[in-house]
């Protein structure tokens, strides 16, 4: 990783779907900061609704930090990176305007782009999100 780099892995996860929802992430810096974990509970909502509301998290998270870097993001949601990348259209209408805010947040950074993974190498990500949602139910 670069020094001016960051790079950022998302997870959303809801159990039930709609049901409890919850978000996590994990964001590195080039610079040898040490990483940031967040985590949030987001209420009753849909996986795919969770996946964007982690994207949306990160990149205001790496933004308020390192803005005008380079940023990678790894999510396992296929459907999420293909919507971003262009590949799928957005369909669901209550995704769009989700949707769009990612894509300006996206816009703030030079170099961004956005690669989906297995969900082993997302490891982490799914931790904090699963963990927001156990600590809200408590």
């Amino acid at each position: 990783m670069s020094p001016g780099s960051v790079t950022v892995r998302i997870d959303g996860a809801s159990r039930g779907n709609p049901g409890p929802a919850g978000i996590g992430a994990v964001v590195e810096f080039g610079d040898g900061r040490p990483p940031m974990e967040l985590c949030a509970y987001i209420g009753e909502t849909t996986n795919n609704v969770a996946e964007y509301r982690a994207l949306l998290l990160a990149l205001e998270e790496a933004g308020r930090h390192a803005s005008g870097d380079a940023l990678t993001v790894y999510s396992d949601s296929e459907l999420l990176v293909r919507q971003i990348t262009g590949r799928y259209k957005v369909k669901a209408e209550h995704l769009r305007p989700l949707y769009l805010e990612a894509c300006r947040r996206l816009r703030a950074f030079p170099a961004a782009r956005i690669l989906h993974v297995g969900r082993e190498e997302n490891r982490k990500a799914d931790l904090l999100a699963n963990l927001a949602i156990d600590q809200h139910r408590g």
